[in-house]
């Protein structure tokens, strides 16, 4: 199982991802979840992904249409909302198609290359957000490094280093993943080879081992970053409501980082103990998959935050969108 599985959509469909088909002594261990859960989780991955795109895309446009370059912050959280667009942007088709069409075949190229997408993109998106928390880190904490780490290209190389380790670390579900169909052919199920290969079992665990660095990375700036907020509201108290705003700003990124992010690598680090067979049970099986339908979903409601916690909030992010919708208007006023 990976972390934003395909067995999202088997709460309002019946094509999931069973990565443990055969750990319970060959018993397909599933649950059939109820129709209200269905209908909910429906409604809810509809909202948040069309939310998700919006948010995401009128960021995009505003760093991509403005007649000034990127700066170094900027060019990440420009990659960050690129990485959160990429992950929400499959399921508003894909949870219609779901929701309507129970009798829905899921075809080979789906089966393995939604699962890589979506996982791709949400490593993207914690390394990209461990990237903006080290940027915060040099500004405020090692100010004097602007001049040699803060520039523009090395930002660059960073965000295509960030996407190609992701990409490579998430190639095994389009190499083991296969779609099987059940005894009677009324659904179909998107399978790891059985037995669980050991190349993916060993691409899993080096991606869990990665995800705990730039988890750590982010609570170790963020910390430090609160600390010098508040060595800076000592020194100058002509400051201390500004400070004290970002300061608080800097505390609600970080809790909602926590929340939406650890608990989902925490089941996730279940999983694999279970692929590896050290805990097991159909029991546990089916709580572990409830819980990470429920903390995927957290996941992905990180991706409609993002924009607004690290974006739009901020003082430079308002002007730049002042000066876009100036720059709209007089082109238009100038076209007519």
């Amino acid at each position: 199982m990976t972390l934003l599985p395909t067995s999202i959509l088997a709460n309002f469909s019946h094509d999931t991802v069973d990565e443990h088909q055969n750990n319970t002594d060959d018993t397909w261990c599933t649950s059939e979840p109820s129709s209200w859960a269905r209908t909910v989780i429906l409604v809810y991955v509809l909202t948040i992904s069309v939310l998700g795109i919006i948010l995401n895309v009128f960021v995009l446009i505003v760093f991509w249409l403005h007649k000034k370059a990127c700066t170094v912050a900027e060019v990440y959280l420009s990659n960050l909302a690129a990485a959160d667009l990429f992950l929400v942007s499959p399921f508003p088709v894909l949870a219609v198609i779901a929701g309507t069409k129970d009798d829905w075949q899921l075809s080979e190229a789906l089966c393995k290359m939604f699962p890589f997408f979506l996982n791709m993109n949400a490593d993207c998106s914690i390394y990209i957000l461990a990237l903006v928390s080290i940027d915060r880190y040099l500004a405020l904490v090692h100010p004097l490094t602007n001049g040699r780490m803060r520039r523009p290209l090395y930002a660059k190389v960073a965000c295509v280093v960030v996407w190609g380790v992701c990409f490579l670390l998430n190639v095994p579900p389009l190499i083991y993943l296969e779609v099987t169909h059940d005894p009677e052919g009324n659904f179909t199920t998107c399978a790891l080879e059985d037995p669980i290969p050991t190349m993916y079992l060993v691409f899993q665990g080096i991606d869990e081992f990665c995800c705990i660095i730039p988890i750590s990375m982010i609570s170790f700036c963020t910390v430090n970053v609160i600390h010098a907020l508040r060595n800076r509201i000592q020194n100058r108290l002509n400051t201390q409501k500004k400070e004290q705003k970002a300061t608080t700003l800097v505390l609600v990124v970080l809790l909602v980082f926590l929340i939406c992010w650890v608990p989902a690598h925490v089941v996730r680090i279940l999983d694999l103990l279970s692929l590896l067979k050290i805990l097991n049970g159909c029991h546990f099986i089916k709580n572990l998959d409830l819980c990470y339908v429920i903390f995927a979903c957290l996941v992905l409601f990180n991706s409609v935050l993002n924009p607004i916690l690290y974006v739009i909030v901020g003082k430079t992010f308002q002007t730049k969108v002042k000066q876009f919708f100036t720059q709209m208007s007089t082109n238009l006023s100038i076209s007519h």
